[in-house]
């Protein structure tokens, strides 16, 4: 079992910052492929951003990459979503994602093994 638990999320002004924290419980964590989504009001779930168990291969979806980025540190079993320049359309809740022992980086959503319960972000114009 893996449990999964986002923080971070708020208000911020387009143009702003947020750091996420996904915290994970489990000695899975350091060989999962891991995984940020996010769905806005009406609209599916969106990729975002996924890390090899190394945190050596990333992949990002094309709205994010440049102001977005991905990491681990798994001696603390966490995973981050640096999130600079934010603009209204970032607005959503936001979901980190475990892929147990996978070595293969997805953007899919049924890929993933275990989900977070989300931390919403707000992006003010």
């Amino acid at each position: 079992q893996v449990q999964l638990v986002e923080s971070g999320g708020g208000l911020v002004q387009a143009g702003g910052s947020l750091r996420l924290s996904c915290a994970a419980s489990g000695r899975t964590f350091s060989r999962s492929v891991m995984g940020w989504f996010r769905q806005a009001p009406g609209k599916e779930r969106e990729f975002v951003a996924a890390i090899s168990w190394s945190g050596g291969n990333t992949i990002y979806a094309d709205s994010v990459k440049g102001r977005l980025t991905i990491s681990r540190d798994n001696a603390k079993n966490t995973v981050y979503l640096q999130m600079n320049s934010l603009k209204p359309e970032d607005t959503a809740v936001y979901y980190c994602a475990a892929y147990l022992g996978s070595t293969y980086l997805t953007r899919y959503p049924y890929d993933y093994d275990y989900w977070g319960q989300g931390t919403q972000v707000t992006v003010s114009s």
